[in-house]
C-alpha cells in the first residue's frame, strides 16, 4: 500500500508515493545527469549545464530499475507482508522497519567521510553494498527451519541493519550531489517528469508482484521478487554511475569543519521550524501508511495479492497529478503547494477509516482510497522537496544542512515506525462500533494521523517561502476548469456589491471555463459599468466556445463603443468559434484601425485562408506600423508560403524588440511548429550559451551522414557549439551565420532557403544583436530540413 513519503529528500529509495515503511526520503530520481569527463570529478568542477541536461535520461532510468527493486524488496506492501507471513507480530515489524530510519543518525557522522572521498563515489559504493542485504534475505526461510524463529528473527535483523547502514551512508552522499546536479530552475518539473517515468515502471512492478504472490504460495513468491529487485537494484547502480557531479570536497574548498557548519545549521530558525514540521508530519503518517497492508488484510478483508495491487491506485494518482504539481511549484513556489497538499491530507485517513469491512465494495473503495492518496503524496513529494532545496538549505552549507535533515528525519521515522508496532499490538483487542462506525486496533492511528497532520501546518506556515503566491491563489489556479470552482464563483456573484467585487467575480468566471458560468458573463456584458464589460469580454475569451458567447461578442463588435469592439475582434479570434468569421471579415472595412487590427489578428487565429489574398494585397501598400504587424502575424499562422520574403523585410526593417520577435515567430510558423520556437525561445532566456550549444547539437544529429566526408560542415557546427558553450553568444552568432550560408540547399525548400539567407547576412552583420535572426536560424536548420532523397 502506499507509504507516505514523509520526508522530501527524495531519496531513491522513496519512488513516486509510496514505498519505504520509513517514508523518510521521497525519492524520484538520485541522479540526472551523464558521465563527467574525468578531470571534472578529479578537480572537483561542477558540471555545466548541457552536462547536466544530458544526463537526465540515466537519472530517470536508474530510477526505473529502482522502482522495481523498491516494490519488490525492502519496502511498500511486498515487505510488510512478507514479515507477516514469517510470523513476525507488529512489535516486531515495527522494530525492523524502524531500523532503517534510525540508521539516518549515522549522516551526522559519515557526512564529513563522504565529503572527502566524494559524493558520487560514496553513493554508488554503498548503494552496491547494500544488495548484500538483498540477496541474503533469500537464505531466510532456510535459517528458519534450521535453528527456528528467534534465530531467524535475528538474522533477519542484521541484514536489516546492514541494508540500513550503507543506504544510510549512501543518502548522506547523494543528498548533497542531487542538490549539486539538478538545476533550481527546472527542478520542479524534472521531478514531476521523473515522477512520471518511474510511476510506469512501478505500474509494471506491482503488476507482477501482485500476480506472482497470488499465483506462489508461502515463501516462494517473495524470495523470487527479492531475487528479481536485487538484480534491478545493482542495475540501478550502473545507471547512476552515468551522473556527472559529486567530486570530493578539496582543502580550499571547506568553510570550516562539518561540525561547525551543523551548528549554523541548527542556529537557522527557518530550517528548525521546517524540520518540527516534518518531524509532526512523519508521526502522523508513518506507522499509519507502514501497517496500512495488513489494516487491509486483517480488517478489510483484502487478500494479500490483491493488497499489493492497490498500489496501483496510488500509482494512477500519482501519474495524473505529478505533473501538474511540479509545474505549479516551479511556476507559483513551493510553499503553496505544499500547504495546499497537506490540507488535502487532513481527509486522507477519514477516507480510509469509512473503507466497508468484508464487502464487494471493499476493494474498489481501498483503490479509489490509494488514488487519493497517490494525488496527495505526489504534490506533497515535489513540492516539499523542492521547497527544502530550493528555500531551505544554502548552496554553500549542504552537506551540512542535509546530514542534519537526514539524521533528524531518520530518528523521528525510526520511532514513530517503533512507537506505532506497540500502539498496534497495544489496542489488538479494541473492538466494537461507534453508531454505524466500526472500532480496531488501527483506529488511534487513524485519529492520529488527523490530529498531527493539522498540528504540522504552523510549522510549515512559519517556513520562508520561495515565491510571492500564497496557498489561496495557488488553490484557484489549481481548481480552474473544475465544476466546483464555478459554482463557487457564482455564489460570490450574487453577493458582489462594489464595482471592484463584481469585476474580480467576472474575472473568476472566465477561470472556470464551465457552462455553468455562461449566463452570469451573458449578464456581466450589459452591465452599466464599463469596467464590468470590459472585464466580461476578457473572461469569455477565456471560457470554452459557446454560440451564446460568440453572438453576444459579434454584437459587442459591431456595437458603438470602439474600446470594448476591438476588445471583442480580440475575444472572438481567442474564443475559437468559426461562426465568428464573416462578422470579423467585415470589420475590416470598418475606418477604426484599433477594431481592423484586432480582426486581421482574431481570423488568422480562426484559420480564416479566404482572406489570405486581401492581407497579402493590403500588406504591401500598408504604411501603418501596427496593421502591419497583424498581417504578418496572421500571414505566419495561416502559413503563406508566398509571404516570406514581405515578413523578413518587415524584420529587417522593424527596431521595435517585442514586435520583431512577432515576425521572427511569424516566419518560423511557416518553416515547423511555432511550440518549437517558443520553447527554444524560453531556453534562451534561461541560458543563452546553453540552449543555442544544444540546439546546434541536436542539428548535428540528424545532419549526420547526409554531407560529404569531405565538407568543412561538421566540424564548424561543432566548434560553434563549444563556442556558444562557453558563452560568447556574439561569436557563436557569427559562427552560425557562416553556417546557415553553407548548408545543403537540396534539403531545404524555397522557404527555408530564403529565410537562411537572410539570417546568415544578418548575422554576419549584428551578431547577437538580434536575438531573433540567431533563433530564427536555428529552427529554421532544424524544423525545415527535409528527408535525403
Amino acid at each position: 500500500m502506499t507509504n507516505h513519503p514523509s520526508a522530501p529528500s527524495h531519496s531513491p529509495d522513496n519512488e513516486p508515493p509510496l514505498e519505504s515503511p520509513t517514508t523518510l526520503d521521497t525519492d524520484h530520481a538520485p541522479g540526472t545527469d551523464h558521465v563527467p569527463e574525468p578531470e571534472k570529478s578529479e578537480t572537483g568542477s561542477e558540471p555545466t549545464t548541457v552536462e547536466k541536461l544530458r544526463g537526465l535520461p540515466w537519472s530517470m532510468a536508474g530510477n526505473a530499475s529502482n522502482v522495481v527493486f523498491v516494490k519488490f524488496t525492502f519496502f511498500g506492501s511486498v515487505f510488510v507482508l512478507f514479515l507477516n507471513t514469517l510470523g513476525l507480530n507488529k512489535t516486531q515489524t515495527g522494530f525492523l522497519l524502524s531500523l532503517i530510519p534510525y540508521f539516518g543518525l549515522v549522516a551526522l557522522f559519515a557526512a564529513p567521510f563522504v565529503a572527502r572521498k566524494g559524493y558520487k563515489r560514496s553513493f554508488l559504493t554503498f548503494w552496491g553494498l547494500r544488495q548484500v542485504a538483498t540477496f541474503a534475505m533469500l537464505l531466510t526461510p532456510l535459517i528458519g527451519r534450521a535453528f527456528g524463529f528467534q534465530i531467524m528473527f535475528a538474522y533477519v535483523t542484521g541484514i536489516m541493519v546492514w541494508f540500513a547502514l550503507t543506504r544510510a551512508i549512501g543518502e548522506t552522499a547523494n543528498m548533497p550531489w542531487r542538490q549539486e546536479y539538478i538545476p533550481n530552475s527546472i527542478r520542479g518539473k524534472f521531478a514531476a517528469k521523473d515522477s512520471i517515468f518511474t510511476t510506469l515502471a512501478g505500474f509494471a512492478a506491482v503488476l507482477i508482484s501482485g500476480f506472482v504472490i497470488q499465483r506462489a504460495g508461502g515463501l516462494n513468491g517473495y524470495l523470487a521478487l527479492f531475487l528479481v529487485g536485487g538484480i534491478f537494484g545493482t542495475l540501478g547502480v550502473w545507471f547512476y554511475s552515468h551522473i556527472p557531479g559529486g567530486a570530493a570536497i578539496q582543502p580550499n574548498q571547506r568553510t570550516g569543519s562539518m561540525w561547525s557548519g551543523m551548528r549554523v545549521a541548527l542556529k537557522d530558525k527557518n530550517f528548525v521550524r521546517f524540520l518540527l514540521g516534518m518531524s509532526v508530519i512523519i508521526v502522523a503518517t508513518t506507522p499509519l501508511n507502514s501497517f496500512m497492508p495488513l489494516f487491509m488484510e486483517e480488517e478489510v478483508g483484502i487478500n494479500a495479492g490483491n493488497v499489493i495491487l492497490l498500489q496501483m491506485g496510488a500509482l494512477g494518482g500519482s501519474l495524473v497529478s505529478s505533473y501538474l504539481w511540479g509545474w505549479s511549484a516551479d511556476r507559483y513556489g513551493s510553499k503553496p503547494a505544499m500547504m495546499f497538499s497537506i490540507f488535502w491530507r487532513l481527509f486522507i485517513p477519514a477516507i480510509y477509516f469509512l473503507t466497508p469491512r468484508h464487502a464487494g465494495l471493499s476493494l474498489p473503495y481501498a483503490m479509489f482510497a490509494t488514488a487519493m492518496q497517490g494525488v496527495i503524496d505526489v504534490g506533497w513529494t515535489i513540492s516539499s522537496a523542492r521547497l527544502l532545496y530550493v528555500g531551505v538549505v544554502p548552496t554553500e552549507r549542504k552537506a551540512e544542512y542535509m546530514s542534519l535533515h537526514y539524521a533528524w528525519v531518520g530518528l523521528v521515522g525510526g520511532t514513530s515506525q517503533l512507537l506505532g508496532g506497540r500502539l498496534l499490538d497495544a489496542t489488538s483487542s479494541l473492538s466494537g462500533h461507534i453508531g454505524p462506525f466500526p472500532l480496531d486496533a488501527y483506529t488511534p492511528l487513524f485519529l492520529l494521523s488527523i490530529v498531527l497532520t493539522a498540528c504540522s501546518i504552523p510549522f510549515f506556515a512559519g517556513v520562508r517561502a520561495d515565491a510571492n503566491y500564497g496557498v489561496g491563489a495557488f488553490a484557484g489556479m489549481f481548481l480552474r476548469g473544475n465544476p466546483l470552482l464555478a459554482v463557487s464563483s457564482l455564489v460570490r456573484y450574487q453577493f458582489a456589491k462594489d464595482e471592484s467585487s463584481i469585476v474580480l467575480v467576472t474575472e473568476q468566471l472566465g477561470q472556470t471555463k464551465s457552462p455553468l458560468a455562461v449566463d452570469e458573463l451573458l449578464e456581466t456584458l450589459k452591465d452599466p459599468r464599463f469596467n464590468v464589460r470590459f472585464e466580461a469580454i476578457i473572461a469569455m475569451a477565456r471560457n470554452q466556445a459557446d454560440p451564446r458567447l460568440t453572438q453576444a461578442l459579434v454584437e459587442t463588435l459591431n456595437g458603438t463603443e470602439l474600446a470594448l469592439s476591438a476588445l471583442s475582434a480580440w475575444a472572438l479570434g481567442r474564443l475559437g468559434d468559426p461562426a465568428a468569421i464573416p462578422a470579423l471579415q467585415a470589420a475590416l472595412d470598418l475606418p477604426y484601425l484599433s477594431i481592423r487590427v484586432q480582426a486581421i489578428r482574431a481570423l488568422g487565429a480562426l484559420d480564416d485562408t479566404s482572406i489570405v489574398p486581401r492581407l497579402r494585397e493590403e500588406l504591401r501598400g500598408e504604411t501603418d506600423k501596427g496593421l502591419q504587424m497583424a498581417y504578418a502575424s496572421s500571414l505566419g499562422k495561416l502559413n503563406v508560403q508566398e509571404s516570406v520574403q514581405d515578413l523578413l523585410a518587415l524584420l529587417h526593417d522593424f527596431r521595435n524588440d517585442g514586435a520583431r520577435l512577432e515576425l521572427a515567430l511569424a516566419l518560423a510558423r511557416l518553416v515547423g511548429e511555432e511550440h518549437t520556437f517558443v520553447h527554444l525561445l524560453r531556453q534562451v532566456r534561461d541560458d543563452p550559451g546553453t540552449a543555442m550549444s544544444q540546439s546546434i547539437s541536436a542539428y548535428t544529429k540528424h545532419l549526420n551522414g547526409s554531407v560529404p566526408a569531405a565538407s568543412p560542415l561538421p566540424q564548424l557546427l561543432k566548434d560553434c557549439a563549444v563556442t556558444l558553450a562557453r558563452g560568447d553568444v556574439a561569436g557563436g552568432a557569427r559562427q552560425l551565420g557562416a553556417i546557415a550560408a553553407q548548408l545543403p540547399p537540396q534539403r531545404y525548400n524555397s522557404t527555408s532557403r530564403a529565410i537562411l539567407a537572410e539570417c546568415a547576412h544578418s548575422l554576419q552583420e549584428f551578431g547577437d544583436e538580434h536575438i531573433e535572426y540567431i533563433l530564427l536560424a536555428l529552427h529554421t536548420m532544424q524544423n525545415g530540413l527535409l528527408p535525403p532523397r
